[in-house]
């Protein structure tokens, strides 16, 4: 006898609770931090954890209201006790945001240190495994969910002198388009985002820098970003926080499977 399919009158989505909950990784400053705001600002209950251990103890200050927890996503033993914490402390869980990343070592990759470069892809890569891992059982047994994973539109270009960065990047969009396979059956949806030029702390600190490199002022070096993007504009960390809200709503139910830009059209990554 076939199965008969899932049908949304069958039972209340998983997406349809009143307050969803979230746990959002390398949360603790940033677009980690953005997307775990506009989640609380939704009513639901978020949980971030972070390997910066002076950023969380700053959250207690300015985001008293976000649960927070300290983990190494590249650890599994780290992982395994952060989402066995995160079962307990939230009841259960519907919405994993695969956050946490570092930017690697910069430069030709005949330069790269080799220690540096596996250790981008082990925290960029590796740790959204870790998370995926030990998280999914809790996403089935709540029924069903969202699972977002963090890319990049490095994950689509490439990324001159970032060759782990956008390594990582590219094999993040395989996990999710695989992820998305295997749990389809259990109502979970896994997507990838993929973030262009951020209007982050990190990457005025990023610009200023190359600025210097180049010998160029910064806002001459700022015209030659803008000059990438098809909008002429960078992307806030809102805009990202807000996809994301979207996709993991009941309104974003049939989206899996997908690699989202955030970019305004990001041409290329050289500049």
């Amino acid at each position: 006898m076939m199965q008969a399919k899932r049908s949304s009158a069958d039972a209340p989505h998983p997406d349809i609770r009143k307050a969803q909950r979230v746990v959002v990784t390398g949360a603790a400053r940033g677009i980690g931090l953005a997307i775990a705001r506009a989640f609380l600002a939704q009513g639901a209950q978020v949980l971030v954890c972070d390997n910066d251990e002076a950023a969380l103890a700053a959250l207690s200050h300015t985001d008293p209201k976000l649960r927070a927890e300290r983990a190494d996503v590249a650890d599994p033993a780290s992982v395994a006790a952060f989402m066995a914490g995160a079962s307990d402390a939230l009841g259960g869980l519907d919405v994993l945001v695969n956050n946490a990343a570092i930017t690697g070592p910069f430069g030709p990759v005949d330069e790269n240190d080799p220690a540096l470069w596996a250790q981008a892809i082990s925290v960029n890569l590796v740790g959204q495994f870790n998370c995926a891992h030990y998280g999914v059982p809790l996403l089935k047994a709540a029924g069903g969910g969202s699972l977002v994973n963090m890319s990049s539109v490095a994950g689509r270009l490439g990324y001159p002198l970032r060759s782990s960065y956008a390594a990582s990047k590219w094999g993040i969009i395989g996990l999710t388009q695989t992820l998305a396979m295997e749990l389809g059956e259990f109502g979970i949806r896994v997507n990838a985002i993929l973030p262009g030029i951020v209007d982050t702390e990190r990457h005025r600190r990023q610009l200023s820098a190359q600025a210097s490199r180049l010998g160029i002022s910064e806002e001459a070096m700022n015209t030659r970003y803008l000059e990438t993007i098809s909008l002429r504009e960078k992307t806030s960390e809102e805009e990202i926080a807000d996809l994301i809200l979207f996709i993991c709503s009941a309104k974003g139910r049939h989206i899996s499977g997908q690699s989202l830009g955030v970019c305004g059209n990001l041409e290329t990554m050289r500049r």
